[in-house]
């Protein structure tokens, strides 16, 4: 029972430590330069092995990583797959575990790139803002429904307007739509906007006009609108997890669990000396 706490100190220790977790995130930077190295054949001829050396160093220290974490949660391991991040962090794990030579091949390669993405779980800023981008992606259902409600009301009328004389860009509603993508995008939206003005330079401008402020400057700031709504509530959640997870650290805690163990002791030793006052009275 001794060593086990003892064990369980020292990991959650090491765990909580800011060096072990600016350690953590050089790793994950240093296998992100890897991953782009080793896409250069030039490279991998001239240093094949020394990069399998590397790889197995990286993929050791989030091994490390991981049992330390789970040790830390001991007596209750299993909580460690009780956070998405956790899931996440080992999945990638087990993906590089598999055979390098095997037909899991070009999913061990997948995988290495993906470890790029534990910077996620290790920052907590990104962690709010992937948080707020998922959050945000019922509402954004909406605006994306509304902006592709105007993409064809313009293709429509796009057509009806200019095929005539840009049939090139206008000609059906799927070249109409392409367009209208293209000037949206403001991707050199002035060829197309004088493309269609051949026939009324009037019509051309209050159409192109109009299209592009509604979608540029409306659309993407209700996109930005809803993000910035979504990363204020999740930062209220943070908080709420914050003061939770700092609830359940100190219930995980080495300091904890010898606490208890004297609240333990301080009890079994009053019903002792219970007992030993009903055996002997007279002492």
């Amino acid at each position: 029972m001794f060593l086990l706490y003892s064990t369980k100190r020292i990991a959650f220790g090491v765990v909580h430590a800011s060096w072990f977790q600016r350690l953590v995130i050089a790793t994950i930077l240093f296998a992100g330069v890897l991953a782009g190295v080793e896409t250069d054949p030039t490279a991998i001829a001239a240093h094949g092995p020394l990069f399998k050396r590397l790889d197995a160093i990286v993929l050791g220290v989030f091994i490390i990583e991981a049992i330390l974490k789970i040790t830390a949660l001991a007596p209750r391991p299993l909580d460690y797959f009780r956070d998405g991040w956790n899931v996440f962090d080992f999945l990638i794990i087990v993906v590089c575990l598999l055979p390098v030579d095997s037909q899991f091949a070009v999913v061990l390669r997948l995988g290495r790139t993906l470890r790029l993405l534990r910077l996620v779980s290790a920052l907590p800023k990104l962690q709010l803002l992937v948080g707020a981008l998922i959050k945000s992606f019922s509402s954004m259902g909406y605006v994306g429904l509304l902006l592709g409600l105007m993409f064809y009301i313009y293709a429509i009328t796009g057509v009806h307007l200019f095929r005539s004389h840009d049939p090139a860009h206008f000609g059906n509603l799927s070249l109409a739509f392409l367009t209208l993508f293209q000037t949206i995008t403001l991707d050199d939206w002035k060829f197309l906007f004088t493309s269609a003005s051949n026939s009324s330079p009037v019509i051309a401008a209050i159409y192109f006009v109009s299209f592009i402020l509604l979608g540029t400057m409306i659309m993407l700031n209700l996109f930005i609108g809803i993000i910035m709504n979504s990363m204020a509530e999740m930062h209220t959640e943070l908080d709420d997890l914050k003061k939770t997870k700092q609830h359940d650290d100190e219930k995980n805690s080495p300091l904890a669990d010898i606490t208890a163990l004297e609240e333990q002791l301080t009890t079994v030793k009053s019903q002792l000396q219970s007992l030993r006052k009903k055996l002997h009275p007279d002492c």
